[in-house]
């Protein structure tokens, strides 16, 4: 029923939030400048959570202005919970948990988060029934609502609007649990790809040139945004962008359930069992990838990515439990970097033997991620 929502034609709405939001993190990052070493990694995450919260639930938080809302403090602390009561078995029965005071901030955060996407679940489906109501009326005079509604749609409008064969609708609770993944899993993942790929150009100057290069010749002196068509011509972006994920995959590790038994280099695996799949180390195979630490986009280039085994490189997991969002994590991928490499020219402050990661929810720089900025004009680089 979800998947249908993710054709390229729907993403391609959501365009103009990720323009917007990238423009908002520029100028946010034009004040640090010139101005020496600084850690970017809430930035970009700020820009990335003001983008799903947008495209999924047509909210906006001005997460990037506004940092300290509630919602926005229940997001981060509600991550840090759940990975350490991950960690901690003890902590694992309801009964126990829910007595302790971590239990109790899991649920405040919670009932927080919960609200916030009741209301505004409520709340669309009110403007899609009003808009739907007009529309039948032949009121094509409003210039409000229904227009807004029509120009600007979320995941949401189309979660409200899914059918599966039989005509059935997704339920309230079906369609929050929905949102409330997308809000999780849509931003700081995202937003770890962004990073680790702005610290790799960083320290990459002759990879970066060139991925100015193919943008001056996109966009030229023109501070215009990005369309559908330019992002589909950032063929040397979009390889950087696949060898970060390669290096530094989002999600570090997952897990899937073994549903039937099966014989994995001569040892049956039975049913039942928990096998964990780790991209980081698969994708560090040199069998596929030839000097696996070293940090080369064009692997990715489709003549030397044609015929590589599909279960090589991982980063969105594969098969059926693939990643729904991943067109769409690459699209907003593509949009924020272009507009930082228009406007700037990135200098990492760490070395990756500085670096220590941090596999939690997401594969993070245990201490930020440090960076130098420089303001460029385009064709600087020609």
């Amino acid at each position: 029923m979800i998947t249908p929502t993710f054709h390229f034609a729907i993403l391609s709405e959501f365009l103009e939030v990720m323009n917007e939001q990238s423009k908002v993190l520029v100028e946010k990052l034009n004040s640090r400048a010139g101005k020496g070493s600084f850690n970017c990694f809430m930035d970009v995450t700020l820009c990335a959570l003001d983008i799903i919260c947008e495209t999924a639930m047509g909210r906006k938080i001005q997460a990037q202005s506004n940092s300290d809302s509630d919602y926005i403090k229940a997001i981060y602390e509600m991550s840090d919970l759940i990975h350490r009561r991950q960690k901690m078995p003890w902590l694992w029965p309801d009964f126990i948990y829910h007595k302790l005071n971590a239990g109790k901030r899991h649920n405040k955060n919670l009932n927080i988060l919960h609200s916030f996407t009741d209301q505004t679940i409520l709340e669309r489906a009110q403007e899609l029934k009003n808009a739907k109501a007009k529309a039948e009326k032949g009121d094509d005079n409003d210039s409000g609502e229904a227009k807004q509604t029509k120009k600007r749609r979320a995941f949401l409008d189309m979660l409200l609007e899914a059918t599966d064969d039989a005509g059935n609708t997704l339920s309230h609770l079906e369609i929050r649990e929905e949102v409330d993944t997308f809000m999780f899993e849509g931003h700081d993942t995202t937003a770890a790809a962004l990073n680790w790929s702005l610290f790799l150009l960083g320290s990459h100057p002759d990879v970066q040139e060139m991925v100015h290069k193919e943008l001056d010749d996109i966009f030229g002196q023109s501070d215009r945004p990005a369309t559908t068509d330019d992002l589909k011509n950032m063929k040397y972006l979009e390889a950087v962008i696949k060898e970060a994920l390669r290096l530094y995959p989002s999600v570090p590790f997952f897990a899937r359930t073994i549903t039937e038994d099966c014989i994995i280099n001569g040892y049956t695996i039975p049913k039942g069992v928990n096998a964990f799949i780790v991209p980081y180390a698969l994708h560090r195979d040199p069998e596929y990838f030839p000097e696996p630490e070293e940090f080369k986009p064009e692997r990715f280039f489709s003549e030397n990515a044609s015929g590589r085994n599909p279960y090589a490189y991982i980063p969105f997991s594969a098969g059926l439990r693939n990643c729904i969002g991943q067109r769409f994590a690459l699209m907003e991928e593509k949009v924020v970097l272009s507009a930082i490499l228009r406007n700037f020219t990135v200098k990492a402050s760490q070395t990756r033997e500085d670096i220590c990661l941090v596999g939690e929810l997401i594969l993070r720089p245990q201490d930020g991620m440090w960076i130098e900025l420089q303001k460029r004009k385009p064709n600087s680089a020609l």
